[in-house]
């Protein structure tokens, strides 16, 4: 079977498609992308062929904000995010994606939930198309703008327009139940899939790492969007705690920080799945790959949202027992550091962790995922 992915050319969208990338590759298959040719990098690393198509998700928003103008992000975020995904990016790169999956020939065309070219190369192609959702359900609103913002795309090339948003044929949900939005999948068959931490690449080795000390570990990984500013001042406030700390820096410039010499191990890009080892407490921002990574480890955490979504997500965080939000406005470095420390002094956190770890480890993996889509393809 030939298997076509297609992804938004953003780590976080393209991370999460490699698991079941894998499993099929491991049980026969052949497996190709179609993304920006930024993703080159992922991508062929993984031993897998990406076919470019249109460009970077910079410049695809820079034409967006020129077109509507800056403020629909902040004041319309529904309609900001279907004007970026479901329009602009569709129109920028559907004909260079169409051109490329056509002379390869798919069987099966799975995308990323914010993905609206591979729907659409699914239905032009006749072939059956799977969608993957990488974060807990979207917002209603969102759903029904990005429904509307690609109908016109549909239309124009004869085909039938999705009447709702996430578009395919079947859904496979990396959401722990624990963490969903209760009824706000769209009607679309639903299978889960066991959300896993990103590892390296097969064959390459890891990177060396700072031998802790003994003391609890505490990992802060904001996501790659996040300040300078705003992580120096978290650190410097950490220090004050007994424990050994590790940052990621998403390769940003570290002279500005000023921490405490010897205090913080700073990493510009380790893989999670690394990164997570020996670690009692992860300072993160929400965002759905770390949620669901230290979720898999059963490790508590401190959440520090930078946007709406990212809130409600910390809020199903806490709501679980498995760590702390912090609300947008309450995130003072001090708060911070007083919530890592009451997760590491009172044990409940730990044990809710391990649960929603335990939850995790019963979805199913992408192996028995792959085998059964191979089935479903068979079948359509």
């Amino acid at each position: 079977m030939r298997v076509l992915m297609f992804g938004n050319a953003l780590t976080g969208h393209m991370l999460p498609l490699l698991p079941l990338a894998r499993a099929f590759r491991q049980q026969g298959h052949t497996v190709s992308f179609v993304s920006a040719a930024g993703m080159a990098g992922l991508i062929e690393r993984e031993g897998f062929t990406l076919f470019p198509a249109g460009p970077g998700m910079d410049e695809v928003m820079a034409k967006v904000i020129r077109r509507v103008g800056p403020d629909l992000m902040k004041g319309n975020p529904a309609v900001f995010a279907a004007e970026l995904f479901a329009a602009e990016r569709v129109d920028l790169s559907a004909e260079e994606a169409l051109a490329a999956a056509t002379a390869w020939s798919p069987d099966l065309v799975v995308a990323e939930h914010c993905d609206f070219v591979g729907p659409l190369v699914a239905a032009v192609l006749k072939v059956p198309s799977v969608v993957v959702a990488v974060d807990p359900a979207l917002e209603p609103d969102m759903l029904d703008a990005m429904a509307e913002a690609a109908r016109s795309r549909y239309l124009e090339r004869g085909l039938e327009a999705p009447v709702h948003a996430f578009s395919g044929d079947l859904l496979v949900d990396l959401c722990p139940p624990s963490l969903q939005r209760g009824g706000a999948l769209p009607p679309l068959e639903t299978v889960a899939l066991r959300p896993e931490p990103h590892r390296r690449a097969d064959g390459t080795q890891p990177a060396p790492r700072v031998p802790g000390t003994g003391r609890p570990r505490v990992l802060v990984s904001f996501s790659t969007a996040s300040k300078e500013s705003a992580l120096g001042p978290v650190l410097r406030s950490l220090s004050e705690l007994d424990v050994d700390l590790v940052a990621t820096t998403g390769g940003a410039p570290t002279d500005g920080l000023d921490v405490p010499p010897g205090r913080v191990e700073l990493v510009a890009f380790v893989p999670a799945a690394e990164l997570f080892d020996g670690v009692a407490v992860v300072v993160h921002h929400g965002g759905s790959g770390t949620t669901f990574g230290t979720g898999s480890r059963g490790l508590p955490a401190v959440v520090v949202p930078g946007t709406a979504g990212q809130q409600r997500q910390a809020f199903r965080v806490q709501k679980t027992g498995a760590g702390l939000a912090l609300p947008i406005g309450e995130q003072a470095p001090e708060a911070v550091t007083a919530a890592v420390a009451r997760v590491l002094s009172e044990p409940a956190f730990a044990q809710a962790a391990r649960g929603l770890r335990d939850e995790i480890a019963a979805m199913p993996s992408a192996s028995q995922v792959a085998a059964d889509l191979t089935n479903w393809v068979a079948a359509w």
